[in-house]
């Protein structure tokens, strides 16, 4: 019985590399070469090749590209998280320079968990990426710098390049880049600006001792105070996690301890900010008529609420951590570079009198 007649008949069929060869007028072999880059190529072959290539509209098997051993050119991307809008954004950046460099991008996520993470480095070893770049704010102990460092030497001898972006080096003989901003500096301007605001009493939210991180925004805040010759207060520090349900819990918890002992309030980022500026309008106060309130990152939502914050180039990091990992001559160089950061002025501060 003859088979009925299905609409996939009447698709065309996808063109093979053997169609290529035959409208090129050329050998399998020979367009393989040309496609791949693995041999040079006579320019006028070349011509006749990328003609047909274009005519027959011809996608190369990937697959088949793998078991003949060819891979494509990739970079990795390991963040905690796709969802926060600090990992976002430094991955855009990723992305961008990648394709500007011809290069796939891969992205692979942890959940800030170490095995995870571990896991996800090794994959990407596997998969040959030219560069595989962590993300993040981590805990810098003795064990993190160990696991680092091996994963630095391991890909570094599989041609391999580790970059560390946002995160602390791991010593001068660790063969990893380090693309990073300045959090200091960051923090040490924002506090000031609040003081020269007249501020004395600033609120700190997002203490979190061990993560590096929070730890050098506040140590740019402590800079600040000295600066400016204002005791510091340890009891104006509060403990919590780089999130905005955070930023709401420590400022409720705050008010409810007694009467406010503060007038402005540096929340370690935005997204803190925002959880605290809903705790304040929560039991009646405003800002910046009641509190001043500052944040760090200039991300969603500091522009839709106000906020005077800190800026980071996130996606200028993503794009230089790929510039540099490409340009190294040598897999494994090491090299340390920090991008600036500047204040971005909006509502939410205003001068204290009193």
């Amino acid at each position: 019985m003859p088979r009925r007649a299905t609409p996939e008949d009447d698709r065309p069929r996808p063109s093979t590399i053997r169609d290529v060869a035959k409208r090129a007028g050329v050998s399998v072999a020979t367009v393989s070469r040309v496609l791949t880059g693995s041999h040079p190529s006579a320019p006028a072959t070349r011509s006749k090749v990328m003609r047909a290539v274009r005519e027959l509209d011809y996608v190369a098997n990937a697959h088949a590209r793998g078991l003949a051993g060819v891979r494509p050119k990739s970079v990795a991307i390991v963040v905690n998280s796709v969802v926060s809008p600090h990992y976002a954004h430094v991955a855009q950046g990723v992305q961008d320079q990648a394709v500007r460099e011809g290069r796939l991008c891969i992205v692979g996520t942890t959940g800030g968990d170490p095995e995870r993470e571990l896991a996800t480095v090794q994959l990407m070893r596997e998969e040959h990426a030219e560069a595989v770049i962590l993300v993040g704010n981590i805990v810098a102990d003795d064990a993190y710098r160990e696991r680092m460092a091996g994963y630095a030497r391991a890909l570094a001898l599989a041609g391999s390049q580790l970059v560390l972006c946002g995160r602390p080096p791991l010593g001068p003989d660790v063969p990893a880049i380090v693309v990073e901003y300045d959090n200091t500096g960051g923090a040490h301007a924002i506090t000031s600006h609040l003081l020269s605001a007249g501020h004395r009493r600033i609120l700190f939210l997002g203490r979190r001792d061990g993560y590096t991180t929070p730890e050098s925004r506040i140590a740019g805040y402590r800079q600040a105070l000295a600066a400016h010759r204002v005791p510091h207060d340890p009891a104006l520090e509060i403990e919590g996690a780089m999130e905005r349900d955070e930023g709401y819990r420590m400022m409720r918890e705050r008010l409810a301890d007694g009467p406010r002992d503060f007038t402005a309030v540096f929340a370690v980022n935005d997204q803190i900010a925002a959880g605290a500026r809903q705790a304040l309008r929560e039991q009646g106060l405003r800002v910046p008529r009641d509190v001043s309130l500052a944040g760090f990152d200039d991300l969603a939502p500091a522009a839709d609420i106000g906020l005077t914050t800190v800026h980071v180039p996130h996606e200028e990091l993503g794009r230089t951590a790929v510039r540099l990992a490409l340009e190294s001559a040598t897999p494994g160089t090491a090299r340390h570079l920090t991008l600036g950061t500047h204040i971005v002025v909006r509502d939410s501060v205003r001068p204290h009198v009193g």
